[in-house]
């Protein structure tokens, strides 16, 4: 069976391909499709539904994160492959060949996941309230085989105001030592550089060209390994990134239709989703609001509808022909205009607002957070003092991370919405040189057709009645 390396390159587009001559490469010697993603266009829903072949009102992803109302807590970027509804696609390839072997290299959803390698991002967190950078590893021996290769896993360069190039060459040199000595059947790659740039400068900046050239120079090794190895290679992106202009606050306006509640602790007013008539988990481009009367819906529905910056408004009938209605879905969800992103915020006064409201805290904010990408531009010390909590860690003394801004309008990036133009959507490359016939008259490939095409560049059958 010839192997299958697939790499997600987030944010790659048709815009961007010109500054990536490595993975342009592969579009010439194979084809090229644009990606039709799926709503929402978010990281977690769009890679749950290109491995299962499903929808995420099937698989259940409804997004980054969502309010688990069984724990009446809003959770975001959970990482146990439990939560994903539907076989994967080296499941029905295990199937029909029962020795298929498959590598996920930072994919999400990761843990627990039934795949032969996994290595994903899992920080050590300490007794003391210290968070140590790291990765979860399966088999467990190869982790200190790529520690001792690479060094530890750059946590910090992964995501938050450091976030840069490294945390990419990273999971590309782990990939590589993974094809070379696993060699699996299916080998999954996540690349996350793109993602970064293009949410702080916007995607048709000097910056946005930079980092993709930067991206496709980081892959090329992989690809040249890839090839060696006789692999066919798939590249992808999960959405294209459109420029924002317009932070819309959707819970402060629900605060002020006196929807949302807070309480305080400390001096600071947190989200209370138990007493709250209706508040929203923000994720980019994308807000599903939770209603708990059904009573309130329709005047919660008119207040989002009256809301600058948001362009529609789901109900269930809306988000079943979205193909979002699943449970885990708010009673509505609202989508934003082109240029607009919904922030989380709810507190009125920044002097209320919550300590890890200034730090990269993605698991204890009700939703997501791209400011987290920035040193607070209003504060000239941040990275000084950034400098100096990091000396405090290597201490081993606790430390808190103040450098966030509250300010969100640096943020210059931002998706989440169906693409309202090609060049600005997800695109897909194969080296493969046989065209699929739906791809040949259309041009387009479904996120929801990848599952099969994956399964067909190894010439094994999907099986419909699993999906």
């Amino acid at each position: 069976m010839k192997p299958l390396v697939v790499v997600d390159v987030v944010g790659m587009t048709p815009a961007l391909l010109p500054h990536m001559p490595n993975l342009a490469a592969l579009g010439r010697r194979g084809w090229q499709a644009t990606l039709g993603t799926v709503l929402p266009a978010v990281t977690c829903s769009v890679q749950s539904t290109l491995l299962t072949g499903l929808t995420p009102a099937r698989h259940g992803i409804v997004g980054n994160g969502w309010y688990f109302r069984d724990l009446g807590e809003i959770h975001l970027w959970r990482q146990h492959n439990r939560l994903v509804g539907g076989e994967k696609v080296w499941e029905t390839a295990r199937r029909a060949h029962p020795d298929y072997t498959a590598a996920n290299i930072c994919w999400w959803y990761a843990m627990g996941a039934s795949t032969d390698v996994t290595v994903t991002p899992r920080p050590v967190y300490h007794a003391d309230g210290r968070k140590s950078p790291d990765c979860y590893v399966r088999p467990p021996e190869l982790h200190d085989r790529l520690i001792k290769t690479l060094g530890e896993f750059p946590l910090f360069q992964y995501w938050g105001p450091t976030a840069s190039l490294a945390s990419s060459k990273w999971i590309v040199a782990a990939a590589r030592q993974v094809l070379a000595e696993q060699r699996p059947d299916l080998l999954l790659v996540y690349l996350p550089h793109l993602d970064y740039d293009l949410q702080r400068f916007g995607p048709d900046t000097p910056q946005a060209a930079t980092a993709a050239s930067q991206a496709d120079a980081a892959l090329a090794p992989l690809l040249a390994d890839a090839e060696g190895a006789g692999a066919t290679v798939v590249a992808l992106s999960e959405y294209g990134i459109t420029t924002a202009r317009r932070p819309v606050d959707i819970n402060r306006r629900l605060r002020a239709e006196g929807l949302l509640e807070v309480y305080t602790q400390a001096g600071m007013e947190l989200l209370d989703p138990w007493a709250s008539r209706a508040f929203a988990v923000a994720d980019h481009q994308i807000a599903h609001v939770y209603v708990a009367d059904p009573a309130d819906i329709p005047r919660t529905r008119a207040v989002l509808g009256e809301l600058p910056g948001v362009d529609r408004v789901l109900d269930r009938d809306a988000q079943a022909l979205s193909n979002l209605d699943h449970e885990r879905s708010g009673e509505l969800v609202a989508v934003a205009e082109p240029d607009a992103w919904f922030t989380y915020y709810y507190w009125t006064e920044d002097s209320r607002a919550p300590d890890f409201a200034r730090g990269v805290e993605i698991h204890r904010k009700p939703g997501y957070d791209p400011a987290e990408l920035f040193f607070n531009p209003a504060d000239p010390f941040a990275k000084a003092r950034a400098g100096l909590t990091l000396a405090r860690k290597k201490l081993g003394l606790r430390y808190t991370m103040n450098v966030v801004p509250l300010d969100p309008s640096c943020v210059r990036g931002t998706h989440g919405r169906l693409p309202d133009r090609v060049e600005d959507g997800p695109v897909l490359l194969c080296s493969n040189p046989v065209v699929p016939a739906a791809v040949e008259r259309d041009g387009l490939i479904a996120a929801t057709d990848v599952r099969d095409l994956l399964l067909d560049l190894q010439g094994i059958p999907a099986t419909e009645s699993v999906r």
